[in-house]
């Protein structure tokens, strides 16, 4: 049996990481939930019993569980958030899918292509709604853009090229992002802020058809932020992939890790009309605040394209903007069109399962140095 929320009814989450101790879910999930309507925040759990009730009492949720097996039976939920460190994804998932659980899924939905494809399989078989947290997609900064090059505002697109700091996997980690030195985890620079931003790149411009890429690891040890302890890092710190498009324009992307007394966040498009340049504080184009110019035709320079009002259309989630739920929140609001009308506004894990393929593509490219097809 699946759960579908009744007509009329609020779309009932339980919310999987949603801890006393802070971390993500309270900076976006629980705010976004918060300021919606048509949402109803009913149960968490944590690693224990104590743990969850911990958040539960911080946080005003009404049911609390120990363990993702007793808040998916429950019948008091019809959508599953998982807000998880990448490697218990396809745990939670897999309790989720087996309940009959709509399921939104943080990105990257799985530790890899193939547990990737196995998620995305299994939503196909149990039948139900799923959605993957790539919430860059929903930013009003960046449908204008890929409203301005559909509408032509460039014409035909030759080429794109983007610069971009990964924030993390600089000199110094954080005692709670030790996780993310560590590539098998599955939670990198390539998967996290690269992906999420690939994944708006493509929405705006299509997808890719062949790419060439290196990935390094320049710093191989890292210091853990006030300790200064040394630790090993095995995730890559320097990406660099080029390649063509189905339309045949050519791109090229740069991720450096840490921030940069520099560049920071700078997109450009470059068309056969004109050219537009997106820059931001961070290459993390999911929460980064952004500015979008552009010239064309006898433009000397580039002038800043405000972003319309008609793109901040979920009036109730103005308190966020500027925050890191904003576009979480954004997302969200098309996930209940898509839950309580039948639309298709939300990437889904077949989707996610796709974008990971280009993941895989960039890694494959870059350990055997050839140029993999799409």
């Amino acid at each position: 049996m699946t759960s579908t929320p009744a007509p009329g009814s609020p779309v009932r989450v339980g919310l999987v990481g949603l801890s006393a101790r802070g971390g993500w879910a309270p900076q976006s999930h629980l705010p976004a939930l918060r300021h919606l309507d048509g949402y109803e925040l009913r149960a968490l759990s944590a690693s224990s019993g104590s743990s969850a009730r911990a958040a539960a009492a911080k946080y005003g949720v009404p049911l609390a569980f120990g363990s993702t097996e007793e808040l998916v039976r429950g019948d008091e939920v019809d959508l599953v958030v998982v807000s998880v460190r990448v490697p218990l994804h396809r745990e939670v998932i897999t309790a989720a899918l087996g309940a009959g659980k709509a399921v939104l899924s943080e990105w990257p939905l799985g530790n890899g292509l193939a547990e990737a494809e196995e998620l995305a399989a299994a939503a196909g078989r149990a039948g139900v709604r799923t959605f993957a947290g790539l919430q860059a997609r929903s930013a009003p900064a960046v449908r204008h853009v890929r409203d301005l090059v559909a509408d032509g505002y460039v014409g035909e697109v030759l080429s794109s090229s983007l610069v971009a700091s990964g924030r993390r996997w600089g000199p110094v980690f954080e005692p709670s992002g030790a996780y993310l030195l560590d590539r098998a985890n599955g939670g990198t620079m390539l998967t996290i802020p690269f992906g999420h931003t690939i994944d708006a790149a493509a929405m705006v411009l299509g997808e890719f058809t062949e790419v060439s890429a290196t990935l390094a690891t320049r710093r191989p040890v890292v210091h853990e932020e006030g300790t200064g302890r040394a630790a090993p890092m095995t995730a890559p710190d320097q990406i660099a992939v080029n390649g063509r498009l189905t339309t045949g324009a050519v791109v090229s992307a740069h991720f450096r890790a840490g921030l940069s007394r520099g560049t920071d966040f700078h997109w450009e498009i470059n068309g056969t009309r004109g050219d537009l340049v997106v820059t931001g504080d961070s290459g993390h184009l999911q929460q980064a605040a952004l500015t979008v110019r552009g010239g064309r035709g006898t433009d000397t320079g580039l002038t800043e394209l405000p972003v319309p009002a008609r793109y901040f259309d979920v009036p109730a989630i103005d308190a966020l903007r500027g925050l890191p739920a904003y576009n979480v929140a954004a997302q969200y609001a098309r996930i209940h069109a898509d839950l309580t009308r039948g639309t298709a506004h939300a990437p889904d894990f077949a989707h996610a399962a796709r974008r990971q393929g280009l993941l895989d593509a960039i890694e494959r490219s870059a350990a055997t140095g050839a140029r993999v097809t799409l």
